[in-house]
């Protein structure tokens, strides 16, 4: 079961697709993220999210449950119109977009993100994943001030980030490792 653990929409259960091709966040992993997210900024409110690899959208949803606004993007259209249910059953706004993730980043955003959080399919290879960030960095999806929140497997290696790219912390949590990274270069 899947649920909305904070915010207006606490303790809302979600639906997830059946089968074995999406993965919904754990509880545990959204609240490590959250409290970072939390950390960082102060609150989620007014802030803007992009989630990406939406999935039954347990992740925007918590983040506009605590106040932010969001743009979800699931490629499926049967999953993307079971975020929208979700959003309705939950009592939210949202927006989602049913869209492959490097399609909707090829043109840049009306404003960009505080934070962008991608949960690709555990088996999406390193390099892939670097393309869909450079795609971040080259159309100006992410404020300068922001965060990307990556959600990957503990044996998907080691990430590769593009130049303009920096890995601040990576956390553990069994399967699961939730990358935090921002924008900037090495020292």
């Amino acid at each position: 079961m899947t649920r909305i653990i904070a915010g207006t929409a606490r303790g809302r259960r979600l639906k997830t697709p059946s089968g074995s091709a999406t993965r919904p966040t754990t509880d545990r992993v959204k609240e490590a993220l959250f409290s970072a997210l939390e950390s960082q900024f102060g609150t989620m409110l007014g802030l803007r999210f992009l989630d990406l690899y939406a999935g039954s959208g347990a992740v925007g949803l918590e983040a506009i449950s605590r106040g932010a606004t969001a743009v979800l993007v699931e490629k499926d259209r049967a999953t993307a119109e079971l975020i929208r249910k979700n959003a309705v059953t939950a009592g939210l706004t949202a927006y989602a977009v049913t869209s492959t993730v490097s399609g909707h980043l090829a043109i840049s955003p009306a404003e960009p993100f505080d934070v962008v959080f991608l949960d690709p399919p555990y088996d999406l290879p390193n390099p892939e994943l670097k393309a869909v960030l450079a795609l971040l960095l080259e159309h100006l999806w992410v404020a300068p001030d922001g965060l990307v929140m990556i959600e990957r497997s503990a044996r998907s290696g080691r990430l590769h980030l593009p130049p303009g790219m920096v890995l601040e912390r990576t956390r553990d949590y069994g399967e699961t490792v939730l990358h935090q990274v921002e924008l900037g270069t090495e020292d």
